[in-house]
């Protein structure tokens, strides 16, 4: 069978049309991994992305149709495994990979490195701690986003249970590379801050949930390093109630969400009105009790009361 006449040339999106075709065709569906990069969302609600290696780049397309179902946020940055099929562009000759599903990758590496680290850091006594926090504390510093759903839930369980709070905000990022050097920064300085100003008695270090990867700052060794020298006794309270971290290990206390790190560093003050209404009851009933018995005894004293002419008299 003759092969095509390759000296009649073809059009530009003839070529295209066959490259595509063969694309299609020779690798079918197929998952990649690599490092997100230049995520774009437009109006459209495509998502557009590079993935890469340390030696290559892939241009890639999640449509919107299929978006929507991926749970997972996408950012500059994030280890993922894709799948999807290897076409082109025919306008423009794009070559692309157009994605069908996303999922988050290395998961099972950080898991290890996690146990592994955890198993150290223990041996060494690092995660000795276990100072009781003052109660209520008189003037409590808080390490956290200042936009995050964390600093709100914890303002607002302090305002509801305990209005008589003094809590000041370090805003610090909790996510991603700076992260963790700004939490030990913001550590060494409130410290050195203490031996100035007594009042200042109690750390609470917080975030919102989230994924391994996002919450991977707080499972960073000198971070923990840090919670463990602190001179304030820390709480921790990362992420979710499933959610456990290396510097809820080294901390002090461990709260298993934000909302549970304030109820625990606070009396609900409706508890304690209603407990002071009970034992003014005790009190007042306590009251008349003695009132009554002390009449009883009044009269009783009073009926055995002589005059003196009586005993004259006799």
């Amino acid at each position: 069978m003759p092969g095509p006449d390759t000296s009649v040339p073809l059009s530009v999106s003839e070529v295209n049309r066959r490259a595509r075709q063969t694309l299609e065709r020779d690798f079918g569906e197929l998952w990649v991994e690599g490092e997100l990069s230049g995520v774009s969302r437009p109006g459209s609600g495509h998502v557009y992305f590079t993935l890469k290696d340390e030696r290559a780049q892939l241009r890639c397309a999640l449509f919107r149709n299929r978006a929507r179902f991926v749970a997972a946020p996408m950012r500059d940055g994030d280890l993922v495994k894709v799948r999807g099929r290897l076409s082109i562009f025919e306008p423009r000759g794009d070559y692309q990979l157009i994605v069908e599903a996303v999922q988050a990758a290395g998961v099972g590496e950080l898991l290890a490195a996690f146990e592994r680290l955890k198993t150290r850091l223990a041996a060494e006594g690092v995660f000795a701690n276990a100072r009781p926090l003052p109660y209520p504390p008189r003037h409590l510093l808080v390490l956290s986003s200042p936009t995050g759903a964390a600093i709100r839930d914890v303002l607002a369980v302090l305002a509801a249970r305990w209005p008589l709070a003094k809590v000041t905000l370090i805003p610090v990022p909790v996510q991603g590379r700076e992260a963790a050097p700004a939490l030990i920064s913001a550590l060494g300085l409130l410290n050195r801050q203490s031996a100035l100003d007594p009042g200042r008695d109690a750390i609470l270090i917080t975030r919102g949930g989230g994924s391994l990867e996002d919450l991977w700052a707080f499972n960073d060794e000198h971070l923990a390093r840090a919670i463990f020298h602190s001179r304030l006794p820390v709480m921790s309270a990362v992420g979710h109630e499933v959610d456990v971290t290396l510097a809820d290990f080294a901390a002090d206390v461990r709260a298993p969400t934000p909302s549970a790190a304030a109820e625990q560093l606070v009396p609900d003050r409706r508890e304690l009105a209603a407990r002071l209404v009970a034992l003014a009851g005790r009190l007042e009933r306590a009251q008349l009790g003695r009132l009554e018995r002390e009449a009883q005894r009044l009269d009783h004293l009073r009926a055995r009361l002589r005059h003196p002419r009586e005993a004259l008299a006799r």
